[in-house]
């Protein structure tokens, strides 16, 4: 079967691969490609008996599990718009987005159903558990029977293998809504087309060598682009056996997965590499005698060599290579990992593109760039001379989104007059259209886990607690500070002094804690005396303080 479109990928790979393994929970369950099949076929059944129709869009709101990948595919099969909400999402957060694109059932883990308002979210027809298919929220009893006895064929049912297919979905039909914040005001819903992930998918199996029966361990949340099609969507459609590591992803729990599974291809973010490098690497290479050998030529090669060995085996001693996305990897870091010959390379993509704008095989790659154009897509820098001024970077090709969700305003922001999608990163490209990413003009963070934290919404947030005149918030040694221009007039009102403001931003920093996702929590909050720096049009000058 060609791979003509992005169903006729996936129907191949199931019937191809009906007896191996698809789907494993770390220290848990698995599931066979057959077995999935036959979960794909009692969920689309449950949306057709209750009503759901193709377009129609369905919630997922928990960690990566095997259910979670279940549901995830039924919405593709069927045709119906799946919204990924990330676990770490407050309440409000949540209510917001299944508002704001009017999702009509929420597949939810208990613990976070239970956080959850029904009654702010009055578009839903149902909630069904994630762990159990339970119904948790029905509208009439007959729904919930139905449901019931419909999800409980999974245990029992038979599918023939010939007999199943994925339902073939128009290439411009959104596929994914995809919430990168979802707080109020700032929701930005990114309406990803079956062409992008068609895109995207074959783009990995012509670059990223991965096979049936490798292993794959997904650990990056699936809630978000890079995560979804690269550690789930591309292995499904070549038959790999993916483990989701259901629990925070912290360099212990990583080593050990890795090391227990021997995962083929690993996909990470910058972050994690770098606490890796510092708690594996760091305490031995700074040492004074491995110092002075490392300045020795002739043995400072087999100390490369030893040092590579001891970082693949950490790894689990079987990838192919390491791909970076989602921010900067640390010049020091990837600077040594280039010396020691370490088999790793740098991606560069955003929601809005799928996400892959660049990457390149890490054999194949220049240092310091983010990899080379992909296929079907086209580039260009805002620049008057793209490989030595730089510029913004700009894309068009069919990784790239529709536009966002019920929003003209951001989409007239967006997109150039002449159809280019504007990335909002500033950098330059050679003439074999490698990327060299010179900065980011939009001002996103990323998270411990490849959440996108932005610095705006949490400031907006600050600027209402008291005695809060300005903020910024930074990030430093991948925890978030927030330095504060106090209101001195407000202070001298009340007579507030050092002392006491001290204690009233010890209370903000705890008020604010609670109110947002743990990866948005500030560290501290830190007094600056002297009012920020502002542009003309009295934005703070953000790069003076990062």
């Amino acid at each position: 079967m060609e791979r003509k479109n992005l169903a006729s990928l996936y129907t191949k790979s199931f019937r191809d691969n009906w007896d191996l393994p698809l789907f494993s929970d770390y220290e848990g369950e698995t599931f066979f490609y057959k077995d999935v099949a036959l979960s794909i076929q009692t969920i689309k059944s449950v949306f057709s008996n209750v009503g759901i129709a193709k377009g129609d869009k369905i919630a997922i709101y928990g960690r990566n599990s095997s259910n979670w990948g279940k549901i995830f595919l039924a919405c593709a099969s069927y045709g119906v718009i799946a919204v990924p909400i990330l676990p770490d999402f407050k309440p409000d957060n949540v209510h917001n987005i299944v508002n704001h694109s009017g999702a009509m059932f929420l597949f939810a883990a208990r613990s976070l159903y239970s956080t959850l308002n029904i009654d702010e979210m009055p578009s839903l027809k149902g909630v069904i558990a994630i762990e159990d298919f339970a119904i948790l929220k029905a509208i009439d009893e007959n729904l919930q029977n139905f449901t019931s006895q419909g999800l409980n064929l999974m245990k029992d049912g038979h599918i023939d293998r010939e007999a199943f297919e994925f339902e073939p979905v128009d290439s411009d039909e959104m596929m994914i809504l995809s919430y990168t914040s979802g707080s109020s005001g700032f929701s930005k819903g990114v309406m990803i087309p079956v062409r992008s992930v068609f895109s995207n998918v074959i783009f990995a199996q012509d670059h990223m060598p991965l096979k049936s029966g490798d292993k794959i361990v997904s650990f990056l949340p699936m809630a978000h682009v890079f995560g979804l099609l690269f550690e789930y969507l591309f292995p499904v459609s070549v038959g790999c056996h993916i483990t989701f590591l259901n629990k925070m992803p912290s360099p212990q729990v990583l080593i050990k997965s890795f090391q227990q599974i021997k995962p083929r291809l690993i996909l990470s973010v910058p972050l994690v590499i770098e606490k890796i490098y510092k708690k594996s690497l760091l305490p031995t290479i700074q040492k004074p005698a491995i110092k002075i050998m490392l300045g020795i030529p002739g043995i400072n090669k087999l100390l490369h060599k030893k040092i590579n060995a001891k970082l693949i085996e950490t790894f689990g001693g079987n990838f192919h290579e390491i791909v970076i996305g989602g921010a900067a990897l640390s010049s020091e870091v990837e600077t040594f990992f280039r010396k020691i010959g370490f088999q790793f390379t740098i991606g560069y993509g955003m929601t809005e593109c799928g996400p892959l704008i660049s990457y390149a095989a890490w054999s194949e790659t220049q240092p310091l760039s983010a990899g080379k154009l992909v296929d079907r897509m086209e580039i260009r820098i805002e620049s008057e001379d793209p490989y030595k001024i730089v510029g913004e970077i700009q894309v068009k090709g069919d990784n790239v989104m529709l536009g966002y969700f019920n929003n003209d305003e951001a989409n007239k922001n967006t997109f150039t007059e002449d159809g280019w999608f504007r990335t909002g990163d500033l950098g330059i490209i050679d003439h074999n259209n490698f990327v060299y990413i010179k900065g980011r003009s939009k001002n996103m963070l990323l998270g411990p886990s490849g959440q996108n934290i932005y610095p705006e919404e949490l400031e907006a947030r600050l600027s209402n607690l008291p005695y809060v005149a300005e903020c910024v918030v930074v990030q430093r040694e991948n925890k978030l500070v927030a330095l504060v221009f106090p209101d001195k007039d407000g202070m001298h009102t009340n007579n507030i002094d050092e002392n006491a403001l001290n204690t009233i931003m010890a209370d903000n920093r705890k008020n604010f804690n609670h109110h947002v996702a743990q990866y948005e929590q500030l560290s501290k909050i830190e007094i600056v005396n002297e009012e920020f720096e502002k542009t003309p049009k009295k934005n703070i000058k953000r790069f003076l303080y990062s």
